[in-house]
């Protein structure tokens, strides 16, 4: 149930209890910290040159906190300079993967560039990744009371039609109440973004998405630099996930030398 403009009606403050914590931190393994920087590695050694490309983070669905591994996609605009995520790109490559694994992020590299941060367009890629990804992640974060002013009590079989042009909201009980509180559920999600370099740096950031159940009302957020916490599990890259991780890079990420749409901003 939808009810429209039902924010108009509400109170300048409304209480909330917070029902579960989405992350501040962005927990990594080690294992897919490595592969992060192999793969811009493999991209000027396979390529001869150093280019943008992304890729998502990967969970297990049991616990989509913790970044385990990273996954590339077919990337179609790895230009030095610029490259761009698409929401069916997204889809299409959560639905190649097994069951167990959920994409909780992305990543991307810019390469050999002097741009040491999260560009413009990097947040308009954000944008992208942040909807599709909330999506799978929510869960209930609060409840928050939709304080409302002139809130009516009516009794089922009791009240006249005229006592329904009084109020803003009327609730009909079945038997008589005088004083109530209504609370809706605010779902919430988060996606993790990465950002690295050619020569070990890199940047993290966590970004919010909230969204209320009965009224609609849906903000976002962000934690920049987020702390990055590295996670030993036992996991190690093998001469093996390299040479496959190099046939993906091979097949997946290729360099365009036409001159870009966009290019990021300095």
């Amino acid at each position: 149930m939808r009810i429209k403009n039902l924010a108009s009606l509400k109170k300048a403050a409304s209480r909330e209890i917070i029902l579960a914590e989405l992350p501040e931190t962005i927990r990594l393994t080690h294992f897919a910290n490595t592969k992060a920087f192999k793969i811009n590695e493999l991209v000027r050694s396979i390529h001869q040159q150093s280019f943008e490309w992304y890729g998502f983070t990967l969970a297990l669905r049991e616990a989509p906190e913790l970044v385990i591994d990273l996954g590339l996609p077919v990337n179609e605009q790895n230009r030095e300079e610029y490259v761009s995520v698409e929401a069916e790109k997204i889809a299409a490559y959560r639905d190649s993967l097994p069951d167990h694994l959920i994409i909780n992020g992305w990543i991307h590299s810019h390469g050999d560039l002097s741009y040491r941060h999260f560009s413009p367009t990097d947040a308009t890629n954000q944008a992208v990744v942040l909807d599709y990804v909330t999506a799978g992640l929510r869960q209930p974060v609060a409840k928050v009371e939709i304080a409302i002013q002139d809130f009516v009590f009516l009794c089922q079989g009791s009240y006249r039609p005229e006592d329904l042009r009084r109020g803003s909201v009327s609730l009909i009980t079945d038997s008589p109440v005088t004083r109530a509180s209504l609370w809706e559920t605010v779902y919430g999600g988060f996606c993790y973004a990465i950002v690295i370099g050619d020569e070990g740096w890199h940047e993290q950031e966590i970004h919010y998405k909230r969204r209320g159940i009965l009224t609609g009302q849906t903000s976002v957020g962000s934690k920049k630099d987020a702390e990055l916490v590295l996670i030993d599990d036992g996991r190690l890259l093998t001469n093996s996930d390299i040479e496959m991780l190099g046939s993906e890079i091979s097949s997946k990420l290729s360099p365009v030398t036409s001159v870009p749409p966009k290019l990021e901003s300095m």
